[in-house]
């Protein structure tokens, strides 16, 4: 069971970025998907959420509007698309995989937004 975050690096702020996550060994279809963030020094927060069905998405207030959730249950992968980057989205980003019985986790993937 595994799940691999890519897409990371350095951006400059206003710039866009986009986080892959993706899954082996289980079927996400089955799996409440999140992305998490912990910032240099502070605590792991998280940043947004897609259902099994893929509906009612949620987003944190730093973000929402900035930032798109998005699942592809055939390629078994979940993205997060940053756009608008701000020096505080500055963090190493985890996916996360959930279910009433499992709780996965990746081991993550550094953004750091600069100029």
């Amino acid at each position: 069971v595994q799940l691999v975050e890519s897409g990371g690096g350095l951006v400059q702020p206003g710039g866009s970025l986009r986080l892959s996550c993706a899954a082996s060994g289980f079927t996400i279809s089955s799996y409440t998907m999140r992305w998490y963030r912990q910032p240099p020094g502070k605590e792991r927060e998280l940043v947004a959420n897609i259902p099994r069905t893929g509906g009612s998405t949620y987003y944190g207030d730093s973000v929402k509007g900035r930032f798109t959730i998005s699942r592809d249950n055939a390629k078994n992968t979940v993205y997060l698309q940053m756009n608008s980057v701000k020096p505080e989205d500055t963090a190493v980003y985890y996916c996360n995989a959930q279910s009433p019985w499992d709780n996965y986790w990746g081991q993550g993937t550094q953004v750091t937004v600069s100029s």
